[in-house]
């Protein structure tokens, strides 16, 4: 094992001092660099265009955004949306079954709840048939709450259908329920 170098600072006096807190100047100018703040042109993507994948990538975006904006104003998240609908769904369900149904981790599900727990939107108590797993049950706050935001779902959909048009909506929820199953 080699010993470790002491560090030696040099005192630096006058100019030479002060040019050593300046900024260093750029080797090439910004605008040759291709770092310019405006494009004349769009960038392309290239094969990404192409790629299915990457665009219902950038439609879920796009929808999650949305879906967002409507939800804000009840402080709730989309994730936090979809486990009060599985539980209104699903009266007594255990929290193992709508981490996998809605692919949420264990620990990750656990937080949402915990949250939704915290706000009186969720009971949660140990399952009477196996202790070693907590059900989950809506409060009436959290079915009141529900109720509410439904609509601002309804809005969020609507809002897509508006983007791609009522035929095209119908032919994407199609194609995509088929695909996830429940066609």
């Amino acid at each position: 094992m080699r010993p470790a170098k002491a560090r030696v600072r040099k005192r630096i006096a006058g100019p030479q001092r002060a040019a050593r807190t300046t900024k260093p100047q750029r080797s090439v100018p910004r605008a040759a660099s291709g770092a310019t703040s405006t494009r004349a042109k769009p960038l392309a993507l290239g094969d990404l265009s192409q790629l299915l994948g990457y665009s219902i990538r950038r439609a879920q975006l796009w929808i999650f955004k949305e879906f967002s904006r409507q939800l804000a104003a009840f402080e709730i998240s989309p994730a936090q949306f979809s486990v009060l609908c599985v539980i209104d769904a699903n009266p007594g369900v255990n929290q193992l079954a709508v981490a996998q149904l809605l692919s949420i981790e264990r620990a990750g599900l656990g937080r949402l709840v915990d949250h939704l727990e915290g706000r009186g939107l969720v009971r949660r108590s140990a399952s009477a048939v196996n202790r070693r797993y907590y059900v989950l049950y809506l409060t009436d706050t959290g079915t009141a709450l529900l109720g509410r935001l439904r609509p601002a779902a309804a809005a969020s959909d609507k809002a897509l259908a508006a983007k791609i048009g009522p035929r095209a909506y119908k032919e994407l929820q199609r194609a995509l329920s088929t695909f996830v199953g429940d066609a």
